[in-house]
């Protein structure tokens, strides 16, 4: 393969492309045999990772130079394009379950590709494509108008990415006028961003009422290929956090409470975890890749392999700069088997995790790379999760190498970032759900409905009188909301696997890395709860779950005196 920035491009002819599928589909009805359906099955997925790799060679350019008007224009073909070949999809899933020869295929490809056929079909019809399509539309235009913030800070301008060092300074002023600046900019374009979710609301509400779903929750749900567990098991999953998690989270605060030395921790003080200044990397991003690539050549051999491959071939873009898309995500080139690694480097603890994290999504594909399924390439997202997440934790020996004396301050950081963030991943999941049952109220009504969730989720937040955030704006912020959405209790149900791989490996678990292992090569050839019996973890719905891995953490946390970090 080529080094990512001399793979050259080329829109894919839809004509052709809608042709030879429905040529195979064709092909596949008219078999006379399972081996000549799974010889049909096979070119389909060459097809689909031809096409695949068009577009996400187009995302990943787009996202890196939102302001590039040829691939601006791209992105814009597969915001349109995309349903029209999940069409064609639909159609070779029907005839999948639909085959005469379905037990022989099921043998042979197992019975996760004909769940997700039937989900998909339950979640999808021609009738929705212009709807689809205008979907699509609105979420890029969320992304780049958050790409597009520019804030002017003591002179300079930053993009939303380059405003956080400043947010995490030990001086209260600096961190205050930050915080100031970037929430100044979420309310100054506030309306924009009601009106983009508000058509996405009714959007999304009017292709679930054409499919015969009750409301968007349901076909949400089905979208995500959520086989094996309901909204019902997540409600209780929310209260076994309610319960066990937001204390520890109240009493977290309260000790960086008394950590920093104030009063009352206030909105601005909270990205701050120490007066000695929070941990971070000790060198440039070169710098931190460099030392990413000895911990993963230390880490196993199969990590080694891995980064050796992403570096060789130029498949991460780091650092942040101007007009780049924010935030960090993990795609991939199906033709080319290759994972790409998108992210913006600021110069914060934040890179480290990005490492990992988004490394630990990149493993996994690498790992399953091979699979001839092209559904089987990624699980759904909260596996996909447990994978980033437990990196993160497998990674804990080589923090060293790039926080030096400041090591244990990440540590201590990273685990109670953890906690911290359960409460706040569970408001966003139960936003979701009571504004798609309610898709007709107004933007005022849905900031409420925050406001009253983030209170009972975090007590702890004061937001000193800044009226944007009192009145419930925050949730804004948060991409998934918009582009994808019910996708967040993923990142919670993974954490608490990911933190029992963490309490594993504490504990000296030779077998823990073995399952994490395992794990990543089954890729998606399971659902999410035989994914989790796979890699020997506790089912995080179960209500004996939750409160022993806090316990755990609890423990580890008590025994850190952080008052000397």
């Amino acid at each position: 393969m080529k080094k990512f920035s001399d793979i050259e491009y080329r829109r894919p002819d839809l004509e052709k492309v809608q042709s030879d599928f429905q040529g195979l589909l064709q092909q596949f009805d008219k078999a006379a045999d399972a081996q000549e359906q799974e010889t049909v099955i096979n070119k389909i997925n060459e097809l689909k990772a031809e096409f695949q790799t068009a577009g996400s060679i187009a995302t990943v350019r787009n996202s890196i130079d939102t302001s590039n008007a040829f691939y601006e224009t791209e992105q814009e073909f597969f915001d349109n394009t995309e349903p029209i070949f999940r069409d064609l999809n639909i159609q070779f899933y029907k005839s999948l379950n639909n085959s005469p020869f379905k037990a022989q295929l099921e043998k042979k490809f197992g019975r996760q590709l004909f769940d997700i056929a039937a989900t998909s079909v339950r979640s999808f019809g021609p009738a929705v494509i212009g709807d689809m399509q205008e979907e699509n539309r609105l979420g890029t235009e969320y992304s780049k108008l958050v790409a597009t913030a520019e804030l002017e800070f003591r002179g300079e301008k930053y993009n939303l990415a380059g405003v956080e060092p400043f947010e995490q300074s030990t001086d209260r002023e600096t961190r205050k006028e930050a915080a100031t600046t970037k929430y100044k900019w979420w309310a100054e374009n506030a309306g924009e961003f009601d009106t983009i979710y508000d058509k996405l609301v009714k959007t999304r509400t009017k292709i679930a009422h054409k499919l015969g779903y009750k409301n968007f929750v349901e076909l949400g749900y089905d979208r995500m290929l959520r086989t094996d567990y309901k909204a019902e098991d997540v409600v209780k999953f929310r209260k076994q956090v309610l319960d066990h998690v937001v204390p520890l989270s109240n009493e977290l605060r309260e000790r960086q409470r008394r950590r920093l030395g104030l009063d009352k921790l206030k909105y601005y003080d909270i990205p701050l975890n120490f007066l000695s200044g929070n941990a971070t990397p000790k060198g440039s991003p070169d710098w931190i890749v460099d030392n990413g690539k000895k911990m993963y050549s230390e880490l196993s051999p199969e990590t080694k392999e891995f980064f050796n491959f992403m570096m060789d071939y130029d498949l991460m873009d780091l650092n942040n700069k101007k007009n780049k898309q924010a935030g960090g995500y993990c795609t991939h080139f199906s033709q080319y088997k290759a994972p790409f690694i998108f992210s913006n480097f600021n110069g914060t603890s934040h890179d480290i995790d990005v490492l990992t994290h988004e490394a630990g999504h990149a493993f996994q594909c690498y790992q399953s790379r091979n699979n001839s399924i092209e559904e089987y390439l990624w699980p759904t997202y909260e596996a996909c999760e447990i994978h980033s997440m437990s990196m993160e934790f497998f990674a804990w020996p080589w923090m060293e190498l790039f926080f030096q004396q400041d090591t244990e301050k990440y540590k201590f950081s990273h685990l109670s970032s953890a906690m911290l963030f359960l409460p706040y991943g569970v408001a966003v999941d139960e936003f979701q759900h009571v504004v798609y049952e309610n898709p007709d109220m107004t933007p005022k009504q849905r900031d409420e409905v925050w406001r009253d969730i983030d209170r009972k989720y975090r007590p702890y937040v004061d937001y000193d009188g800044n009226a944007y955030l009192e009145n419930g704006g925050l949730w804004k912020r948060q991409g998934h909301i918009f582009r994808s959405p019910f996708y967040y209790i993923d990142y919670c149900l993974a954490q608490i696997c990911a933190l029992q791989f963490w309490n594993r490996a504490q504990k000296g678990d030779k077998t823990a890395w073995a399952d994490y292992l395992t794990l990543c090569k089954a890729g998606g050839s399971k659902s999410f709860l035989d994914l989790v019996k796979l890699a020997n973890l506790n089912n995080p719905f179960e209500p004996s779950t939750v409160q022993p891995v806090i316990s755990e953490v609890k423990s580890w946390l008590d025994k850190v005196d952080d008052t000397k970090l």
